[in-house]
Parts: structure tokens; C-alpha cells; sequence
């Protein structure tokens, strides 16, 4: 099999393709061939070191790195004692390392099956991203009809999520994004408004300016570089849900400040927080319905081949993408 690791921290370029023998399928487990990987800024963030200072991750950022967390493609190999798969199905799976390759061997239980006429692609852009961004719209701060939200990069992948599902329950959008190029993505996703980030805007002024006293909510995924206007935004007594750090970790800050700006409550959104295990059957059955219908979008921006790792992560890391970018062995 072919396989993408790295042996050290860095640049994109510590991405490397390698040929590796996989070990017979154990009891329990699926050979499954790969059909799409996701690249996710989790992966990135790994890449560069990031991860690896913090407790949390620490097992994750062990080197080499087999990266990639979530993909889709066909059972090859059905391992003892697995009735729930044979050889053909169409599966996705996440929580499993070493997407970013030609097979993977997966346990049994972190697959799921993926009907007719649901894309491979899109299913392996959404397993936990839908996940996210329905428990974060439902349950960590539960939307009202007629909510003024706010979306940070309301065109990524997760942003365009989450957009989809503030809509669902009723809330009216502000999607943030970082160029013109961009607006559009965020409108198809089904934001009422757009602001994009450019250097000489105030996104806090604009967000004011559009619903008159600020929005009951923001999701961000970036962290620190957005962490000030995210609070400037919010109307009083406003959720910040902080749920990823793609431009880095919210330094230490003082909770008067909350007290200031209006009693403002701000969490880190964890996903594993709100479910019990994976993967929840039911929810993604019902999310891959929707996709069948269109009722939920999940946008694939590129597709690239496995040998170029290195320009699937520039492209997501550059903020060029909008929507999910897929390995493609």
C-alpha cells in the first residue's frame, strides 16, 4: 500500500509518500480501500507541531505521524467475527489514523455504512463536521427562531456547515469570510449577510451595523486571531463557542472582560463532550438521507492525488480552498 507519513514537525513538505505492508486483518477489523480522504486543519496544525505541547493531544502528535483521521471508500477484507459488513460495501470511518493513504485497517465499530447516491467525497468530509456542527447549533447553545448568529469562515468546510444548520433551526446569519471570492460560497451555505475580513474592515462595527445590537452567538474555529472581534460582536448576555484554533490557542485573558462587554459566556466546544460513542449510527444515517436529497450540502473545493499531500495542506493552511479538500489516492 501507499501510504503518506512524517517523521518530524513542519513544513508541508515533511509529507512524504511511502510504501508500507499492511498486516493481516485482525478479528474485529475491515481492510477497506481508500477512495477519499479529508484534509482537515487538525491534520495541519499536527503537521507543523503545534499539537504536541498540549496534553490533550499528545497522543496524537507522537511521531511519525500516519496522518488523516476521516475517509470513505469500499471493504476489501472482511476480518473474524464482523457481520455487519461484506466485501463491495460502501463505508466511511473517522477516529482511525492513516486516511492519507491507498487501504486502511479499521476496526469494525468506527465504520459506517454509505447509501447509493451519497458522493464518497462528501461523505468523507462530513462524519464528524456534520456532527459539529449540529451539536454546537443544538445543544451547546440551542438556536432560536429568529437568532442573529455569526460564522467565521463561513465557506470552510465546517463553517458551511454550521451555517446550514443555524438556517435549519431558524436563526438568521452573518457569515465571515476572508476574500470576495468567497461571498458567494457563503450565500449558497444560506447566510443572510457576508462581511468579509479584509484588513481595513472592523467585522465587531459591521456585525453591529447588520443586526443592531450584535448576534446571540458566535462559531469560530480560527482562536486567537479572531478572538477579539468574536467578543465585540456578541449582544449581551452572547455565547462565544470556540471549537478549533487554526490561527492559533486564545491566550489567557481576564474574565472581567466578560463582565464588560455584556456577561458574555465563551467555551471551548469539544465534540467527544456531547456524544457518548462513535460513531452515532442513527445521526449520520439521517445526515447522509439529507445529502441524498440536498437538503444538507457538503462542498468539495479540490480533490488531489495522494502524492501531493504537500499542495492539499498549502491550499487549506493558504485559506485558497473554500470547502472541504480531499486526497484522492
Amino acid at each position: 500500500m501507499k501510504i503518506v507519513r512524517q517523521h518530524a514537525f513542519g513544513e508541508p513538505e515533511v509529507l512524504v509518500l511511502e510504501d508500507l505492508t499492511l498486516p493481516p486483518v485482525g478479528e474485529g477489523e475491515l481492510l477497506l480501500r481508500t477512495e477519499a480522504a479529508a484534509v482537515t486543519f487538525f491534520d495541519i496544525m499536527n503537521r507543523r507541531g503545534q499539537l504536541a505541547d498540549r496534553e490533550y493531544y499528545e497522543q496524537d502528535a507522537l511521531l511519525p505521524l500516519s496522518p488523516g483521521y476521516q475517509g470513505a471508500g469500499y471493504v476489501e477484507e472482511v476480518g473474524s467475527g464482523v457481520t455487519d459488513f461484506a466485501v463491495g460495501d460502501r463505508v466511511a470511518w473517522a477516529m482511525a489514523d492513516g486516511a492519507y493513504a491507498t487501504h486502511v485497517i479499521a476496526p469494525a465499530a468506527v465504520v459506517v455504512p454509505v447509501p447509493a447516491g451519497v458522493d464518497l467525497g462528501e461523505a468523507a468530509g462530513v462524519l464528524i463536521q456534520g456532527l459539529l456542527a449540529y451539536k454546537i447549533t443544538h445543544e451547546a447553545h440551542p438556536l432560536e427562531p429568529g437568532d442573529w448568529v455569526m460564522v467565521q469562515a463561513a465557506a470552510g468546510g465546517v463553517g458551511s456547515l454550521i451555517t446550514q444548520y443555524a438556517k435549519r433551526r431558524g436563526a438568521r446569519v452573518v457569515g465571515v469570510v476572508s476574500s470576495e471570492a468567497k461571498v458567494a460560497v457563503a450565500k449558497e451555505a444560506g447566510a443572510d449577510e457576508v462581511v468579509v475580513a479584509a484588513s481595513d474592515v472592523d467585522v465587531a462595527a459591521e456585525v453591529r451595523r447588520i443586526t443592531g445590537k450584535g448576534v446571540v452567538a458566535v462559531y469560530d474555529g480560527a482562536g486567537k486571531d479572531t478572538f477579539e472581534a468574536n467578543l465585540d460582536s456578541l449582544a449581551p448576555r452572547g455565547y462565544l463557542l470556540v471549537y478549533g484554533q487554526a490561527s492559533g490557542f486564545v491566550p489567557p485573558f481576564d474574565l472581567m472582560r466578560l463582565n464588560d462587554k455584556g456577561s458574555l459566556f465563551v467555551t471551548r466546544f469539544c465534540l467527544p463532550n456531547y456524544f457518548d460513542e462513535w460513531p452515532p449510527k442513527e445521526f449520520l444515517a439521517e445526515l447522509f438521507e439529507q445529502m441524498r436529497t440536498g437538503e444538507i450540502v457538503v462542498r468539495i473545493d479540490s480533490r488531489y492525488p495522494l502524492a501531493d499531500a504537500a499542495g492539499a495542506h498549502r491550499a487549506v493552511e493558504s485559506r485558497e480552498s473554500a470547502g472541504r479538500v480531499l486526497l484522492v489516492p
